[in-house]
């Protein structure tokens, strides 16, 4: 059975991200991956739902605490150090999640069909990413993304890499673009930030930043969050993020 443990703490972009994100994942969870999994804070929430999940992180240090903190949860969920070459070839999965990482591959359409590739017949793929490429920043080079989407971009590579029932969903309207303002302003402030380390260092060093590290602080600001996660409801077609989802043709 799931556990019902409280999960970790989530940043406050990340209690933005899980607001639009939840209400989007099927009422039954079988088989689900997770592709860049971080410090576990979402691979525990799916992983409770899930009679089967499996994360994978490139990040030695972010794998480790994510393991740690499925295992902790009594969820039976299992985090693999590595990218999806560390899982059986002929692994399938009901929904395959990558949460902030399409921004961060080079050859982005390559990543989604390798997903896509993932999914059994009649799958999700549920992705996030930063939206809008006008608004590319120095934190987004800090962190080591090669860009931002446009959602008609990201719906032309979804359906590209063979999916259906292609959905798309903004949010982040109003907090996010201050969040950004104010991690921008802080890049800017630090310019060797932006060039230190290569784009994987900087990859590896984005999944530690923001992070809460105690359940109390989790808590503040799951409550400082709320009002602005109830506001970003009514513009789904504005905001700083971007969730979108496609299905597996059926077979």
């Amino acid at each position: 059975m799931p556990s019902l443990a409280a999960p970790p703490p989530l940043t406050l972009y990340g209690n933005l991200r899980w607001d639009v994100v939840a209400p989007l994942l099927p009422a039954r969870l079988d088989r689900v991956l997770e592709v860049g999994c971080g410090q576990g804070a979402v691979a525990v929430r799916l992983a409770q739902r899930a009679a089967s999940y499996t994360g994978v992180e490139l990040d030695e240090a972010s794998a480790t605490v994510a393991r740690d903190r499925v295992t902790d949860a009594g969820t039976g969920g299992v985090v693999l150090h590595g990218s999806l070459d560390a899982l059986e070839d002929d692994e399938r999965f009901d929904l395959v999640c990558a949460f902030e990482v399409i921004e961060h591959i080079e050859d982005d359409g390559a990543a989604l069909a390798e997903w896509a590739g993932r999914l059994a017949p009649g799958g999700t793929l549920l992705v996030s990413t930063p939206a809008w490429q006008s608004r590319f920043g120095p934190m987004d080079s800090a962190v080591g993304h090669f860009r931002r989407y446009d959602p008609p971009v990201l719906r032309d590579l979804l359906a590209s890499a063979g999916l259906t029932g292609v959905g798309l969903r903004l949010y982040g309207m109003p907090l996010g673009y201050a969040l950004e303002a104010v991690r921008n302003r802080l890049a800017r402030r630090r310019p060797g930030l932006r060039e230190e380390g290569s784009v994987a260092e900087r990859t590896a060093r984005s999944g530690r930043l923001f992070q809460p590290t105690t359940a109390t602080q989790g808590r503040l600001v799951r409550a400082g969050t709320w009002p602005f996660r109830l506001a970003q409801r009514g513009f789904p077609r504005t905001g700083t993020g971007l969730v979108a989802w496609g299905t597996a043709p059926a077979g």
